[in-house]
């Protein structure tokens, strides 16, 4: 921002010394700023307001609709779209009867005008101010600034909304990077978007169109309509957007008006709930996201569109975590590029880290990702550097995509490390506290343009001020070097395949009396809570002869009880406690109990260490016990007295018929084809680089064999873990782990040189301590 900008900024909100006392501080920038605007507008409608009260006199005679009356009228207006029939202004409004003036002055802007000062409740305020006996003086403040665009030019009146926003933002505690975005990001963005088109840079007369889902004030539409015209101003560009913050969006509408611009393509609303452009697309589009917000309120449309309409609405691919929406913005933006055979389109989006990585395969977030890449879509990745951003100082991403990739391009990813590309300002705003110049900027579009590889690459930046608290070291850290760096992989060198690593079951029993002895208590949720239950109130009254009346019952005990529960085992609902306070229960697990100790009595309490003969032995001692056992008790049984033994025999589940093929755990033992039991613990997971050289399985065997084979030679691939789209074994994602490719090591400092501080610190402690105890 110019000096000029920030003074004329600066002076707008002074407006806020006539306002305090009377208005709380969260109001101010609902008062300035529609009277900004309303002077913006008056300043640009003063050329052509002779011949526009001349055509509306005529008009007005016309028995005809307001809107044939306002396409009449607009053609004395000298190419604007927007008008003003009232003889007054902010000059001549008077101090008595200045409400009924105003109000009437607003009224009398065409229909889109007047629309921009009801989303801002302008007229609620202007009550307000009257009856604060406050509304003539700031009409007296406003009329004497100089907003003509011969004074000031749309970009910079831009610039002044935003530093008005930003203040609105602080003085009631809202956060000003939802509305707009720094201009030397929009500046990059915009330029990496555009620089590709030939035609729009050069042809007379081109028409392309600009689109922003997340439009703010309009700062991308804007500066995308300028950068072509800097360089074309023959082309003809048209803009649309949609914005959800009414504010936000009367400012984008008014600055779409004032440029010319078809203010119906700019709407209100919730882009991912009530797409209002859904039937259109778009040449470009840029869009810079809120970072890491949730998409709850809306979750059950964008559901819906997912599942019914699949890949005919805008969320075929997936649904990222509902705690970040970034992606959805970004899958919004991909439904609106044209077909490659009507010239295709460019996106440019800011996202924060988290998409490039967050979500394991088969997420959602991994499938949109896969998308992306496998449709060879992404062209480029920038990193920012951090405190870009007004209200965030996290890390920042532009993703380039296209549908109109050039052939060297195609298949290809180019990854530029900027992180280092920026200087201090001079005075921080909000986060912000780096900004990049032209010069910065160049240097990105200049390795975008030419598609290059650059090794880290040192930059001539001053190092960073470090903090002159605590003691300095004797022999510091030396300072890590700046650079700049891009890299290009292939699409596939993202991808990678999770396959599933079991390994067997192996498990020992024993009929013991303390394993036994648990088959009193259930051995879920209400486990803990019956042993507390039980050596309160069931010992030593309950007896396990089948002739004990007693055991059970809590009837006497039960308020005692459901308070203890309430108060020490808060997680139990209700049903489970009415459930532990029934005598059935209890008596169902006595009688497990005392089945299991029948069987004790014929099978013994030795250690047995081969779970596969268990079975049988069950049978067996069922049989001589004379006593039956459902799926529940049995499984309940089992539990209770078996134990996982890494020294004890594999679990058999299964013998094949067939070829063994120990790779995908059937295994050849005493002329038999195994099949084992899989531990759920012992359970893990490979992923393993995507190779369209070889086949999949090629990929994953040569990898099992070499990396996890010499280390547990009883491991196996899960062969029914395939994913849900080529059917091959292993579960594809994608991932982009930025950091990661451009990771410079920094060797720690000497042992010596530590050591020698060390000591030095030491002997300063010693010396304190002398002094103290002295």
């Amino acid at each position: 921002m110019t000096q000029e900008t920030n003074n004329l900024a600066a002076d707008l909100w002074a407006l806020a010394d006539l306002l305090r006392g009377d208005f709380k501080q969260s109001q101010y920038g609902r008062v300035i700023l529609p009277f900004a605007l309303l002077r913006r507008l008056e300043c640009v409608l003063e050329s052509s307001k002779p011949a526009v009260l001349a055509e509306a006199a005529k008009v007005e005679k016309m028995a005809i609709a307001e809107e044939a009356r306002e396409k009449l009228i607009l053609r004395a207006a000298g190419g604007l779209r927007f008008f003003n029939t009232s003889p007054m202004d902010l000059s001549t409004l008077g101090e008595s009867g200045i409400k009924a003036n105003l109000e009437r002055y607003i009224q009398c802007f065409s229909k889109d005008a007047r629309e921009i000062f009801d989303h801002f409740k302008f007229a609620e305020f202007i009550g307000l101010l009257n009856d604060a006996n406050l509304l003539y003086k700031v009409v007296q403040k406003v009329r004497t600034m100089d907003l003509h665009p011969k004074a000031v030019s749309n970009y910079e009146m831009g610039l002044v909304f935003e530093e008005l926003i930003r203040k609105f933002a602080e003085s009631s505690n809202e956060t000003a990077g939802e509305h707009f975005t720094p201009r030397d990001i929009v500046r990059l963005t915009t330029s990496l978007v555009f620089m590709e088109d030939d035609e729009a840079l050069t042809k007379p007369g081109i028409i392309r169109t600009i689109y922003d889902p997340t439009a703010g004030t309009g700062g991308f539409l804007s500066a995308g309509m300028e950068y072509v015209h800097e360089l074309n101003p023959q082309a003809v560009m048209r803009a649309f957007g949609q914005e959800l913050n009414p504010e936000s969006y009367a400012i984008c509408k008014a600055d779409m008006l004032i440029k010319g611009q078809e203010v119906g393509n700019i709407k209100l609303g919730n882009t991912l709930s009530n797409d209002h452009l859904y039937a259109s697309k778009f040449d470009y589009m840029l869009s810079n996201p809120p970072f890491g917000v949730d998409w709850k309120k809306i979750e059950g449309d964008i559901t819906d569109e997912h599942t019914l309409k699949g890949f005919d609405g805008r969320f075929g691919p997936g649904l990222p975590r509902v705690s970040d929406g970034s992606l959805l913005f970004l899958l919004h933006l991909i439904s609106k590029l044209r077909d490659v055979k009507d010239g295709g389109s460019r996106i440019g989006i800011i996202l924060n880290g988290s998409p490039l990585f967050t979500g394991g395969a088969g997420s959602g977030e991994s499938e949109i990702r896969r998308h992306i890449l496998e449709s060879d879509l992404l062209e480029a990745i920038v990193a920012l550097p951090t405190d870009m951003f007004y209200n965030t100082g996290i890390a920042t991403y532009v993703w380039v995509l296209s549908n109109k990739k050039p052939a060297e391009r195609k298949g290809k990813v180019q990854l530029i490390n900027g992180a280092n590309l920026c200087g201090k300002m001079r005075k921080s705003l909000g986060s912000k506290r780096n900004v990049m110049d032209e010069a910065d900027i160049a240097t990105i579009t200049r390795c975008f343009g030419q598609f290059e590889v650059v090794d880290a690459q040192a930059l001539n930046k001053p190092a960073e001020a470090k903090s002159n608290r605590g003691r300095p070291a004797a022999n510091p850290k030396p300072e890590a070097v700046k650079t700049f760096a891009s890299k290009i992989f292939a699409t596939h060198e993202f991808g990678y395949r999770r396959i599933t690593i079991e390994r067997p079951l192996r498990l020992s029993w024993q009929f013991s009396d303390e394993r036994i002895a648990s088959l009193r208590f259930e051995s879920g949720a209400l486990n803990a809570a019956m042993q507390w239950v039980y050596a309160e109130y069931g010992q030593p009254y309950w007896q396990d002869a089948a002739d004990c009346d007693l055991y059970g019952q809590l009837d006497d005990y039960a308020e005692e009880i459901r308070a203890h529960l309430k108060r020490d085992f808060a997680s139990l609902k209700e049903k489970q406690i009415k459930d532990l306070l029934d005598a059935r229960t209890w008596l169902a697990q006595k009688a497990v109990l005392l089945k299991a100790r029948a069987l004790q009595s014929a099978i013994g309490s030795a250690q047995h260490d081969d779970f596969n003969a268990y079975d049988e032995a069950i049978k067996a001692a069922c049989k001589r016990a004379g006593i039956t056992l459902d799926a529940k008790e049995k499984k309940q049984i089992a539990d209770a007295v078996s134990w996982k033994n890494p020294a004890a025999e594999k679990v058999v589940k299964k013998v094949h018929k067939g070829n063994s093929n120990p790779l995908y755990g059937l295994f050849a033992v005493n002329h038999e084809v195994i099949e084992y039991q899989a531990d759920g613990e012992l359970r893990d997971f490979e992923n393993i680089a995507l190779d369209p050289s070889r086949t999949v399985d090629e990929v994953n065997e040569a990898y099992f064999i070499a990396e996890v084979q010499p280390h547990v030679p009883d491991a196996w691939i899960d062969a029914s873990k395939r994913d849900a789209k080529d059917g091959e074994i292993g579960i594809v994602g994608y991932e982009i782990p930025f950091n990661r490719h451009f990771y410079q090591y920094q060797p720690p400092r000497p042992l010596e040189e530590i050591d020698a501080d060390l000591d030095a610190v030491s002997a300063e402690i010693m010396a304190l301590l002398r002094e103290v105890y002295s």
